[in-house]
């Protein structure tokens, strides 16, 4: 570990010798590249200096307990010692996470796409109170939303949905929310008090301002249509809407948010360059792939991350284990905690990875 610090440092130091020699600051692009490659580095620089520093000092002590004679001195020191030990073995292990490799993605924005799954209209309502569920926690976070599509119902759910939250580091916080979320209520339409079980599907994207791959206007089909929706005053009397396919993958996207088609357009074309990302890392990556169809599943009851208990007032994720009984705190937003738990275990399995 040392070695690959020092090579690190080494990294460090001329990143910052970089961001601000003239020449560079004067490539807008390349400074701002060079300025966030410097910053990502720069907790792992400070740790491994708190590192050497402490390393130093435990070897001071440790001469000086050598040749020590006055015994309240050598108590001091023992005790000096032991905690600088304890010290270094933090600082080492806070440095091991630092190091793990770091998902691409992470400082990325985010689409979300939630739909409906089994259980009809009760579904549907379940995928509204999702997204309120992340607008809320967005909100919280000062982070920006935007819907980019939007299918109603006439009850108040959502057969499906799909916006965009941006914000620092919002990819690395809500990445684990893909999946299948399994919710267990009364519904208001039961008269005899019985519990159903729905599911809604939940899949987080990196939005990408630049791809590695071309979309090349042969291959994609674009229909314009008449917008739909729960009804009313506002829906769309021109052929405003758009559905985008990509002819080699078979990818639609829709869109009918705006009542402008260009701004349709715009907005299904980015969500495009979203899935299509996500299909070839998966072609890319077998793993990866995998993974992704474990996270999202097909919607059925059986395929599920997380349970939604109402009666109970419990939610559990059943990927860690993690329960709470402070469901309407969480439908409120409130998922950092979980949040916090998911990130924690996906560092400890990769510590055992590496370790391994």
């Amino acid at each position: 570990m040392i070695e690959k610090l020092e090579s690190i440092m080494e990294k460090y130091r001329e990143l910052t010798n970089k961001v601000v020699d003239p020449e560079v600051i004067a490539d807008n692009r390349l400074w701002k590249k060079l300025v966030k490659e410097h910053s990502d580095l720069t907790p792992i620089a400070e740790g491994y200096e708190k590192l050497k520093n402490c390393i130093n000092n435990l070897k001071s002590d440790e001469e000086l307990l050598k040749t020590e004679k006055d015994g309240e001195m050598v108590e001091l020191l023992e005790e000096e010692i032991k905690q600088l030990k304890k010290q270094k073995e933090e600082l080492e292990e806070q440095l091991k996470i630092l190091l793990l490799p770091k998902d691409e993605n992470d400082d990325k924005n985010v689409i979300v796409e939630i739909r409906g799954g089994a259980g009809g209209d009760e579904a549907a309502l379940f995928a509204y109170e999702l997204m309120r569920m992340y607008m809320m926690y967005a909100e919280k976070h000062h982070y920006k939303t935007e819907v980019l599509n939007l299918n109603e119902i006439e009850l108040g759910g959502v057969k499906e949905v799909t916006f965009s939250i941006s914000g620092n580091g919002v990819y690395s916080r809500l990445k684990f929310e893909s999946g299948v979320h399994r919710v267990q209520r009364v519904p208001e339409t039961e008269s005899q008090g019985r519990v159903h079980t729905s599911t809604a599907t939940v899949a987080v994207l990196p939005e990408l301002e630049e791809v590695e791959f071309e979309i090349l206007d042969k291959d994609l089909r674009v229909d314009t249509y008449r917008s739909s929706g729960a009804g009313g005053q506002h829906i769309n009397k021109t052929d405003s809407a758009i559905r985008m396919t990509h002819l080699p993958t078979g990818i639609v996207v829709t869109c009918q948010d705006e009542r402008s088609q260009l701004k349709n357009r715009e907005k299904a074309m980015m969500i495009l360059k979203a899935k299509l990302y996500d299909y070839y890392q998966g072609q890319k990556n077998q793993e990866y792939a995998d993974s992704r169809k474990a996270q999202v599943g097909t919607g059925d009851r059986s395929e599920r991350i997380r349970t939604y208990n109402f009666p109970q007032g419990r939610m559990t994720d059943h990927r860690i284990g993690f329960t709470s009984y402070n469901l309407l705190d969480f439908m409120n937003g409130n998922i950092d905690e979980l949040i916090d738990e998911l990130q924690l275990n996906d560092q400890r399995m990769k510590l055992e990875n590496l370790e391994s």
